[in-house]
């Protein structure tokens, strides 16, 4: 594998190599990470350095991760919305209830497996054995727009343009209760919930994390929100929108199950709906935007059905 170039974005001073590449490549393991320092695959300015080395701002790394020697996860033959693909990305319009890719508890039913298929084993390996071209992640219940890496190359561009907060991602959500103002910016902090591992919380010690939201379409103790974030904490929207009260429909870990009023919502009601980056090769902008999925829809014309009696 060849070295791919990381420039360390703004806001890092003196921080240990090591944590800064955990920090951005946040689908890399912390053992491909050791491995790479071990094998002296993190340069700067042409010169190895170990995983304490103290980077800042602007400092240009040269990084190789090494492959992993074996994959664990099969090709497996299922369906696909393919929005786009070429030699170096494959943008998906991702189904819900779909796992991105292998974890604790998953089946041979992950995107990634699919992808595997489709693309004949085709993926940057980067990321690891079990992250094939993984580069952002979208909730299992969370329909829509996810990019790929085909090539390792494409991966590292993809992932700097991650880390430094210029990937655009819209989403729709539908809410319980309709907000008194018509726009926002919540910049609350949101970390591992203190006694409930598997969620996450609002919390003073948590990682930096701003969602700014539009009201969209309101009906009767409804609203439709489109919401654009600007960090990737995990369950971010969620947490930040059931923090003022407004969860969104479907989501029992973080508001309410969407019942009564909204007969047709069977799961949390986001959908990623546009995305906007730079090819990590050409340097072309590219524009992406997904369909909505027919139980989004449906409850959606339900509800303005319900409005106009």
């Amino acid at each position: 594998m060849e070295f791919t170039e990381f420039i360390v974005p703004a806001g890092v001073s003196q921080m240990r190599a090591d944590k800064v590449l955990a920090h951005h490549f946040e689908d890399v393991s912390r053992g491909q990470i050791q491995l790479a320092f071990d094998d002296g695959g993190v340069l700067l300015s042409g010169e190895p350095i170990n995983k304490k080395h103290k980077v800042s701002t602007g400092d240009c790394l040269s990084i190789r991760f090494p492959s992993p020697k074996d994959s664990t996860v099969r090709a497996v033959e299922m369906p696909l919305e393919i929005v786009h693909e070429d030699d170096d990305i494959i943008v998906v319009n991702k189904a819900s209830g779909q796992v991105v890719h292998p974890g604790s508890g998953t089946g041979e039913d992950t995107l990634v497996h699919a992808l595997l298929f489709h693309t004949n084993g085709g993926l940057s390996t980067a990321a690891g054995s079990l992250r094939p071209g993984v580069v952002h992640r979208l909730d299992k219940e969370t329909s829509g727009l996810i990019v790929f890496a085909k090539t390792d190359p494409a991966f590292f561009r993809l992932t700097q343009q991650f880390a430094e907060r210029s990937v655009k991602k819209e989403y729709l959500a539908l809410v319980h209760g309709v907000p008194l103002v018509k726009s926002g910016s919540l910049i609350d902090p949101i970390g591992r919930h203190p006694t409930v591992r598997v969620k996450m919380a609002v919390l003073d010690r948590g990682k930096p994390a701003r969602t700014d939201w539009a009201l969209e379409e309101r009906f009767d103790n409804y609203a439709l929100l489109r919401c654009w974030i600007f960090t990737g904490r995990t369950h971010q929207i969620r947490v930040h929108l059931s923090h003022i009260h407004h969860p969104i429909v479907g989501d029992t870990t973080y508001g309410h199950g969407a019942k009564g009023d909204a007969p047709f919502a069977r799961r949390v009601l986001l959908h990623a709906d546009r995305l906007v980056f730079t090819h990590p090769v050409t340097g072309v902008e590219m524009k992406f935007h997904a369909k909505m999925p027919d139980d989004f829809k449906d409850t959606l014309q339900y509800l303005r059905g319900k409005s106009q009696q």
